[in-house]
C-alpha cells in the first residue's frame, strides 16, 4: 500500500493508490530541479509573468475539474473548492502583474559616498512541503512568488492530495512553464529530509503542524537552509461592542465554519465582553445548530466531512476531555452517525486551562465561547497561547479596536471582518504559528539573495 491514496472522506473508501517515490526518483527530481534553475533564473521577468498569467487563466477554466478533485481527495463543498481556485488565480495574477515592481532594485545612499543597489535574485531550487486543507492555494503561495523570482520548485503535497498534485503539475506543463521548474515528488517523511540537507537545495517552506514545522526547521538548521514556517493557529474573536449583533454573529460563525473549520487561521475562540456574551452566545449557537454536514458534491450543503477518520477522532477526543473536566457542549460534540467523517458544528463553553481545548488547536467545527469583563481581560485571554497567527477585533469604535489590535501578539489582525487571505496582504503568524511571510509584497523577499551592489564615486 502506498502513503499517497485519494480515500474519500464522505464514504470512507480508498479510490485510488498513487506509488511513493523511489529513492532514485527523489535523486532524478532534485537533478531536475537543480538543472532547470540554471536556465529558468535567466528568464526575463516578462517571460516569467506571461506563464504565470496563463497559469491564472487555466485555473479559472479548470474551476470545475480542480473543486471536484479536492471534494473527492479532502471533502471540500464544489462552492468553497470554486472559491480557493479563483484565490488561487488572483495569486498568480498579482505576482506576475506586480512582481516586476517588487523584484526592482532598491538604490541606497552610502556615507561613504559612491552608488548602491540591492539586488533581489533568485537563491536556486526549493523543497515545498504543503498540506491537505487547501490543496491549490497553499502551493500557490508558495510557489506564485518563488516562480517569478527565478527559483525552482520541488512540491511535497500532503499524501491525502495525489490528484491535485498531479493536476498543478499538469496545469503549469499546459501554461509553457519550462520542464522540471515545477517538480513533484511523493516523498516520504525521511526523503524529504534528504532533499532538505541536499547541497543543491536553498531553503523549504512548510504550511503544517507544529510538529512538522519543529521536524523540518530542525533539519534545515542543521544544514543552514532558510525556512519559512506557516504552522498552527488558535485565532481569537474578540467582540467588545457592536451596533449590529446580528453581523457580527454571522462573521464568526463564517469564520470559524469555513473548510469546515479546518482553517489555521480560522476563528476558533469567540471572546465576548460580559453584557453582550448571553445574547451572541445565544445566537452564534443558534446559528451553528442549524448547521448541517453533508456531501461535498451536492449543491448548498452547509459544510462537508472532515479531511480523514483520524481528524475527527482528534476532535471528538478534545471535546471529550474537555467535558470530562467540566466543559459544557452548547450544542454538537459528536459525530454524525453517518458513513464517512463527518462532525457536528460544536460550542464550547466553561473551559479552562487545565483542558486540551484551551490550549489545543481545534481544527474542525467546533468553537470555544468565552466571557470576560472587558478589553483588558479580553486582550489579556486572547494572547494566553502559545499561538499567534491572527485575530478579528469587532467593535463600532475602530480607534478602540486598532488599539486592541496593537496589543495583540500575533501576525495578524482583521478589524470588523472575518480574517481570511488575499493576494496583496502579507500571512504569517508569530510564536508557535511559524515564522516568515508568505503572499503581498512581503512574500516575493523570503527566498531572495539581496545582493549589495556598490560602485565608487568616480575620482
Amino acid at each position: 500500500m502506498s502513503d499517497y491514496q485519494v480515500v474519500n472522506p464522505a464514504t470512507g473508501e480508498v479510490e485510488q493508490d498513487y506509488p511513493t517515490a523511489t529513492d532514485v526518483e527523489v535523486q532524478d527530481a532534485l537533478a531536475r530541479a537543480h538543472t532547470a534553475y540554471a536556465a529558468w533564473r535567466t528568464t526575463s521577468q516578462d517571460e516569467r509573468a506571461a506563464i504565470l498569467l496563463r497559469v491564472a487563466d487555466l485555473y479559472e477554466e479548470r474551476a470545475d475539474d480542480l473543486a471536484r478533485i479536492i471534494a473527492r481527495e479532502m471533502g471540500k463543498p464544489l462552492k468553497e473548492g470554486k472559491g480557493e481556485v479563483a484565490l488561487v488565480a488572483s495569486i498568480y495574477r498579482y505576482y506576475a502583474t506586480e512582481g516586476p515592481g517588487l523584484l526592482a532594485d532598491t538604490p541606497m545612499s552610502p556615507q561613504m559616498g559612491g552608488d548602491a543597489v540591492i539586488r533581489k535574485e533568485p537563491i536556486g531550487p526549493l523543497l515545498g512541503i504543503m498540506p491537505w486543507n487547501f490543496p491549490y492555494y497553499q502551493v500557490a503561495r508558495f510557489a506564485a512568488p518563488n516562480l517569478m523570482i527565478g527559483n525552482t520548485i520541488i512540491l511535497k503535497h500532503a499524501h491525502q492530495c495525489p490528484e491535485s498534485a498531479l493536476a498543478i503539475v499538469q496545469l503549469f506543463a499546459d501554461a509553457g512553464l519550462p520542464a522540471d521548474a515545477y517538480v513533484n515528488v511523493f516523498a516520504t517523511n525521511d526523503q524529504s529530509a534528504d532533499i532538505i540537507a541536499d547541497p543543491r537545495v536553498a531553503g523549504v517552506s512548510v504550511t503544517g503542524s507544529e510538529r512538522a514545522g519543529s521536524a523540518v526547521a530542525e533539519v534545515a538548521g542543521r544544514n543552514l537552509k532558510k525556512v519559512v514556517l506557516e504552522l498552527g493557529g488558535s485565532d481569537a474573536f474578540i467582540l467588545l461592542d457592536t451596533e449590529d449583533l446580528g453581523a457580527a454573529v454571522k462573521s464568526a460563525v463564517r469564520g470559524r465554519m469555513g473548510n469546515a473549520g479546518q482553517a489555521c487561521n480560522g476563528a476558533k475562540r469567540m471572546i465576548v465582553v460580559d453584557d453582550l456574551y448571553d445574547d451572541f452566545v445565544a445566537a452564534f449557537t443558534g446559528a451553528m445548530a442549524g448547521l448541517t454536514p453533508g456531501d461535498p458534491t451536492e449543491p448548498g450543503v452547509d459544510f462537508g466531512p472532515l479531511a480523514s477518520e483520524q481528524a475527527v477522532v482528534t476532535l471528538v477526543e478534545q471535546i471529550d476531555d474537555a467535558v470530562a473536566k467540566g466543559a459544557t457542549v452548547l450544542t454538537g460534540g459528536k459525530r454524525v452517525d453517518r458513513t464517512g467523517a463527518f462532525m457536528q458544528a460544536t460550542v464550547l463553553a466553561d473551559v479552562t486551562p487545565d483542558m486540551r481545548a484551551f490550549s489545543e488547536e481545534l481544527f474542525g467545527p467546533a468553537a470555544v465561547v468565552y466571557r470576560v469583563a472587558d478589553a483588558e481581560a479580553a486582550i489579556a485571554l486572547a494572547n494566553d497561547s502559545t499561538f499567534g497567527l491572527g485575530g478579528v477585533v469587532y467593535s463600532a469604535d475602530t480607534a478602540k479596536a486598532q488599539e486592541v489590535a496593537d496589543r495583540l501578539d500575533t501576525g495578524m489582525v482583521w478589524i470588523n471582518t472575518a480574517q481570511g487571505s488575499v493576494a496583496d496582504l502579507p500571512f504569517g503568524g508569530t510564536k508557535r504559528s511559524g515564522v516568515g511571510r508568505e503572499l503581498g509584497p512581503y512574500g516575493i523577499d523570503e527566498f531572495v539573495n539581496k545582493k549589495l551592489i556598490y560602485t565608487p564615486a568616480a575620482r
